[in-house]
């Protein structure tokens, strides 16, 4: 089956070397996190293409001021020279996101990036209103992490996001991780606001179901869902073969309809491939 993946990482390799750096001391913690796709960019993007993925999202994020225009330069450059690429965008709540992001927007970007926990900064902040709106007017979905997986942050937890939602009630967010660890919380986010999805990003797999199992009505709830479930597997950053996560999906014994739209049909559509 063709593949569409709207939670992938590819960054300037600078940016990515700090990335992995942080996983290397997570795994110095006794945290086994090896990170199975530890590449140069063309064995990663050929791994991708062997595995059927056909389009993905390239997200990229700031964890300070004044990275994120540039982050945005970088990946619309990415994006020009690999075909299965969508551009993409990110932001920080600093004076002047705005005003990128509309450039972004402008310049053909189809999917953004908030890393509320990376980032350390508060969505409800006033200098991210004129964004959430720009994006919610544009169609254009935002996969935010913002749940208190790996650890709580200042500004993590599916309440503080749900105040952006009730805000801006027509946006396209795409909970990361399903919210991990409140899955429950992120489905019910998912019936309150239409326009709310779920991505599958490590939900599911044998690492995290040690730590962070799946609630027992799961496959149930995501059985009514399936239209907001979309493919997200944070390759290259993931400490097992992205297989796995394909087998995590087919575990919970949905329909080949559901199976379908979440592998491919729901990011397809959110990725406006047909453009």
């Amino acid at each position: 089956m063709a593949l569409v993946d709207v939670h992938v990482h590819f960054m300037p390799q600078n940016v990515l070397d700090k990335v992995w750096g942080y996983f290397d001391r997570v795994r110095e913690s006794g945290i086994d996190w090896f990170i199975q796709y530890r590449t140069d960019e063309n064995a990663r993007l050929t791994a991708l293409r062997e595995l059927g993925v056909v389009a993905f999202a390239p997200l990229l994020y700031p964890h300070k001021p004044g990275m994120a225009q540039w982050l945005n330069e970088w990946v619309a450059d990415f994006a020009a020279r690999v075909p299965e690429a969508v551009p993409t965008g990110t932001f920080y709540a600093e004076p002047g996101a705005e005003a990128y992001v509309r450039k972004a927007l402008e310049a053909g970007a189809r999917c953004f990036k908030s890393h509320v926990q990376v980032g350390g900064y508060d969505p409800r902040d006033a200098l991210l209103d004129g964004v959430w709106g720009q994006l919610a007017e544009a169609g254009v979905p935002v996969v935010v992490h913002c749940g208190d997986g790996p650890m709580p942050g200042e500004f993590t937890g599916l309440g503080v996001f749900e105040e952006v939602l009730k805000k801006h009630q027509r946006l396209t967010a795409v909970i990361a991780h399903a919210g991990m660890p409140d899955y429950s919380g992120a489905l019910d986010l998912v019936e309150r606001y239409r326009n709310v999805h779920v991505d599958t990003t490590m939900v599911g797999v044998p690492f995290t179901e040690r730590m962070v199992p799946l609630p027992a009505d799961w496959r149930a709830r995501i059985a009514g869902l399936a239209d907001r479930v979309v493919l997200g597997t944070d390759f290259p950053n993931i400490p097992y073969p992205y297989e796995v996560q394909l087998d995590a999906i087919r575990s919970w014994g949905l329909d080949a309809a559901a199976e379908q739209a979440i592998l491919h049909d729901n990011g397809a559509r959110l990725l406006q491939l047909s453009r």
